[in-house]
């Protein structure tokens, strides 16, 4: 299919985007944009923090690979209900009863103003890093497989895709980002249910029979139970809870929408349901990895990793599956982009900056910093991106889980001492054990083959730093001695 006539639809349904904005973003202040004035609906808000929970990243790297880790990416996921679980049964009591715009007051609270400040500071670091990572792979694949052909550059399509993001969040925010979340989540799994239906046909298969086929090849493997691998399924499945709990629960753009909703217990139903409905749609991705591993060996063709979903829709598919994988994609792009830029103005302002700590700054002075901290941002994002592509990692969501072990294993140990114990920090020397837990991690990381042999760390780097971050914020503290 042309290049041209698929831009043109990227085009059409960016016009969709926008209509929505407009509608929904009508008498925005600041508190409609930093949590949508707490009156979103739990069932929407679940809704739309699927396709921000998934991105592109599930739509073409979870697919792509299959053919090398075969269904295993399912063990992380059984680990993402019991983290969501933890979500709604310890966290969002503590954020609701505090009344929280920025769950990283929590820390002022409990450790001090320089924990709180640090806490904010990894979540910047980390959400900036994950989402442009994201948001590289997305740009990257409508480079390649549109835009190179029109004679389009890589910057410049980077940059409209970001200024297509401020148009619609500039104003309205989370109170923008829950609705066009749900469209946009809507379209991503319409995407994966037509593209999977189409090759289920095209191989004379049913669902159960194309199971088979994947059995047989050795593509549908869940469990590994090699306790040396990086996959092994208890760590996958342990890991898996932390990264959910820390990834979603300790992260200001995933709790910026769901403290939107009205009360506890709707916050609660939102993430059970969130867990239970990530772990059915990403089995569904896995099964439509499968198929096209089966595809794509039945028609010989060599593509592979997060090429080889785009190369089969765009290249050896029928015009509409280009189209709706083209749409679908764009649909798992912007969830992530979005509330990514507007969570990171928002925590910025907040906790960065003190907004609403200055009482002398009037609503029309903090709107104007606001949005120039929203642009600020979408500048970083541009060149974050161009940074990614510089580094061309192959495999997205790799990457991605390895930043999250870094970065968010100094949140996980910050939140977890002021849970857990009832010391008093040293408040001025908490960003220490935060900068330092990380490069232990990284040294460990470094030594394996030399402390372990042939035994390889996986997805609990996140825990070893949190408890590194934990050891070491004990070691700055004394017991209190305060009566409650």
């Amino acid at each position: 299919m042309s290049a041209p006539l698929l831009f043109l639809f990227v085009l059409i349904y960016f016009v969709i985007l926008l209509g929505v904005a407009k509608i929904t973003g009508k008498n925005s202040n600041n508190m409609s944009f930093f949590i949508g004035n707490k009156n979103s609906h739990w069932m929407l808000v679940a809704f739309g923090m699927i396709g921000t929970s998934l991105s592109g990243v599930t739509f073409v790297s979870v697919p792509g690979a299959v053919g090398r880790d075969a269904f295993h990416y399912l063990q992380i996921t059984l680990g993402y209900v019991i983290g969501y679980f933890a979500i709604a049964y310890v966290l969002l009591p503590i954020y609701y009863k505090l009344n929280l715009t920025s769950i990283y007051h929590y820390l002022e609270q409990r450790l001090g103003f320089n924990a709180y400040k640090t806490g904010a500071s990894f979540f910047v670091l980390s959400r900036t890093l994950g989402a442009t990572a994201r948001l590289y792979l997305v740009v990257k694949i409508l480079q390649v497989f549109i835009l190179d052909n029109m004679g389009v550059p890589f910057w410049a399509t980077t940059l409209v895709i970001l200024i297509m993001i401020l148009l619609y969040t500039y104003e309205g925010g989370v109170k923008t980002i829950v609705w066009t979340d749900t469209l946009q989540t809507s379209g991503m799994l319409a995407g994966l249910i037509i593209c999977s239906i189409y090759i289920l046909n095209n191989l004379h298969l049913s669902f159960s029979e194309g199971l088979n086929a994947m059995h047989v090849k050795g593509l549908s493997t869940v469990f590994n139970t090699d306790v040396n691998s990086k996959t092994f399924f208890l760590k996958q499945i342990i890991g898996g809870a932390f990264v959910t709990l820390t990834m979603t629960g300790l992260d200001q753009e995933m709790m910026q929408k769901n403290i939107s909703v009205k009360t506890l217990k709707d916050a609660q139903k939102n993430m059970v349901t969130i867990g239970f409905t990530m772990l059915l749609v990403i089995s569904l991705f896995l099964y439509l990895g499968g198929l096209i591993h089966l595809y794509a060996a039945q028609n010989n063709i060599q593509a592979v990793g997060d090429d080889l979903f785009p190369t089969l829709a765009l290249f050896h598919m029928p015009s509409y599956i280009s189209i709706i994988f083209i749409l679908a994609l764009i649909s798992a792009l912007f969830p992530s982009a979005d509330g990514a830029i507007t969570a990171l103005t928002s925590s910025f302002c907040i906790d960065l900056l003190g907004m609403q700590r200055n009482t002398q700054w009037e609503e029309a002075k903090k709107k104007k910093i606001r949005q120039r901290v929203h642009l600020c941002f979408a500048f970083l994002f541009f060149i974050m991106v161009l940074i990614f592509k510089w580094i061309d990692n192959k495999s997205i969501i790799d990457l991605l889980l390895k930043i999250a072990s870094y970065t968010y294993g100094p949140l996980l140990g910050l939140f977890a001492f002021g849970i857990l114990t009832k010391r008093k920090l040293l408040d001025q020397w908490a960003f220490l054990p935060c900068f330092l837990a990380p490069l232990l991690c990284l040294a460990l990381d470094y030594m394996q083959p030399f402390l372990f042999g042939n035994f390889r760390i996986g997805q609990e780097l996140l825990i070893i730093n949190g408890l590194f971050t934990f050891l070491g914020l004990w070691l700055i503290s004394s017991p209190n001695t305060e009566k409650s």
